[in-house]
């Protein structure tokens, strides 16, 4: 067998990612400098925890988002409904009063059409 041996560093030239010898992780490493709370290093049995209340928390941001969007659809909804019920309201109430026979004579009297003052004759046709 083969022994382990690290592999030949890539010079500074060739990597784009590196800038002055530092990633970006080594940038936000210095930071954030959270090591006078830690101490060395994040302890490995606190990454699942806090990625569940990370994911607790932008579930309950999601929630919030959507209930409120459903919030002002049913306003607006409801507002359009009022806004309806007025127009409908309106155009009942000129139906009716148009169409009273009052209303009607007016309209064909431009026509010269008349309202009838007498009953109208029946006629019988005899066999």
């Amino acid at each position: 067998m083969s022994q382990n041996t690290f592999r030949k560093k890539l010079k500074s030239g060739n990597s784009s990612k590196m800038r002055s010898g530092k990633s970006i992780f080594t940038w936000i490493e210095e930071k954030l400098d959270i090591t006078g709370i830690l101490g060395e290093g994040v302890p490995v049995q606190l990454v699942p925890p806090i990625g569940f209340v990370a994911l607790l928390a932008l579930v309950y941001i999601w929630g919030n988002h959507r209930a409120e969007n459903m919030v002002r659809k049913i306003e607006k909804a409801q507002q359009e409904v009022e806004d309806l019920r007025a127009d409908v309201t309106t155009l009942e109430a000129e139906y009716m009063l148009s169409s009273m026979q009052s209303e009607v004579a007016k309209r064909v009297a431009a026509q010269g059409l008349e309202e009838l003052n007498q009953p109208p004759i029946k006629i019988e046709v005899v066999e």
